[in-house]
């Protein structure tokens, strides 16, 4: 039988002498309880923030994309696309051409971010699902046809399928001369194509993206053989690492190989640097709130003085005393840690199935706040609650186990 366990299990369920200690006590578990449901809460919007970032992105995103270390663009050779091809694992491979350009409609224009990609690229991207209005395809019957983001289009009142009223896209011309011409015709090749069809995404691709046929860029920015990434689709059987190393020794160390969270580091990162401030703060929350803890021991152990001298003068050693007011510390936690626990995945599951609490917004990617709950997070709780409640334990554990027993009996 553990006795210590026994008399702090005693000493939490008895009614104190002083009611004090007893609000005390329902406070701190109150505290803790609270605490560890708003964290249990914000993590798992946290990482259904992160989840969604993905979904938006995967829709457009390859598995893997190859760029240059050096340079914006690389020249390719059909040896090279074949090496890369017979890797295994590797599905499909699609050329890519992106750049900035002049986008201009009647009187309009803007800057945007045209994409000319490879025949098989709807193959390969989930993009084809996101098409809002028109058609995905970028040739029908030989002719080329323009995709655009539903944030290009708006911008500029574009009509679809007009061949009357097609779009001009420009770029710079590279002459090799530092001398500024001032025929604006000979600074711009200019190429015209049809708008096929709108897509809808994220509102970053929305109001800057337009896909071209891979000959459309080619031809208008005068790249040749050149490229400026390589689009990977893995197989579903196949390991995206495992892959992602084979080609990286294929290719050697001029290209960069980027896994789908790489293409995105910088967005993804600052939502992992979000929530782990978000962590913080509500550990320092739940240290506040644990202080409880720290003054209702330090009056029960005033409260008991005469029981722990007795205990002491029955053979108990400090250790003893000790544990019995850490037990008594860590079970007022235990309690507060998993209420708030059971209403933290409680509420969380709520959300996920019912989506009852909405983001607010019309134009919303998303009805309802993402969440979703993981195993890590409720452990990295738990060990926080686990070192806040020591830390706040152990003085009034140690004053117990220095009382005298004969000042006391």
């Amino acid at each position: 039988m553990d006795v210590p366990l026994l008399i702090a299990r005693r000493y939490f369920f008895s009614k104190k002498k002083r009611n004090i200690i007893s609000i005390i006590s329902n406070i701190s578990m109150i505290g803790v309880a609270v605490g560890t449901m708003a964290l249990i809460i914000v993590l798992s919007v946290f990482n259904g923030l992160e989840d969604l970032v993905r979904t938006l992105y995967g829709k457009s995103d390859p598995d893997l994309l190859v760029t240059a270390v050096q340079g914006k663009s690389f020249t390719v050779s059909e040896p090279m696309l074949e090496g890369m091809r017979r890797i295994r694992g590797v599905g499909l491979l699609t050329e890519v051409i992106e750049d900035n350009a002049l986008l201009q409609y009647h009187d309009r224009q803007m800057v945007v971010k045209m994409k000319g990609v490879s025949e098989n690229y709807y193959t390969q991207s989930r993009i084809d699902s996101s098409i809002v209005e028109g058609d995905h395809r970028l040739r029908r019957n030989g002719e080329p046809y323009a995709l655009l983001g539903a944030g290009v289009q708006h911008e500029l009142s574009i009509a679809l399928n007009n061949r009357f009223a097609p779009l001009h896209l420009l770029y710079p011309r590279n002459t090799g001369k530092k001398t500024l011409s001032m025929n604006p015709e000979s600074a711009f090749t200019e190429k015209s194509i049809t708008a096929g069809g709108v897509f809808l995404i994220e509102q970053h691709i929305d109001d800057s993206y337009v896909f071209v046929p891979l000959e459309f860029a080619e031809e208008l920015l005068h790249y040749g053989p050149r490229r400026t990434a390589l689009e990977v689709n893995v197989g579903d059987e196949h390991d995206i690492q495992k892959v992602k190393e084979l080609i990286k020794k294929n290719l050697g160390p001029k290209f960069k190989v980027l896994d789908s969270d790489e293409q995105h580091v910088s967005l993804l990162k600052a939502i992992k640097v979000e929530k782990m401030f978000v962590f913080i703060t509500f550990a320092f929350i739940l240290l506040i709130a644990s202080l409880n803890i720290f003054f209702s021991l330090s009056m029960l152990v005033i409260d008991k003085r005469k029981d722990v001298a007795i205990l002491l003068a029955m053979g108990a050693t400090p250790r003893h005393i000790r544990r019995i007011f850490l037990l008594e510390g860590a079970i007022v936690a235990l309690v507060g840690a998993v209420t708030g626990l059971f209403l933290g995945v409680t509420i969380c599951w709520i959300q996920q199935t019912f989506h009852v609490v909405s983001m607010g917004m019309a134009t919303s990617v998303v009805d309802s706040y993402p969440v979703k709950m993981q195993f890590s997070d409720i452990v990295l709780t738990g060990l926080a609650i686990v070192i806040i409640t020591i830390a706040v334990s152990i003085r009034p554990a140690l004053n117990a186990a220095r009382l005298d027993v004969r000042e006391n009996l």
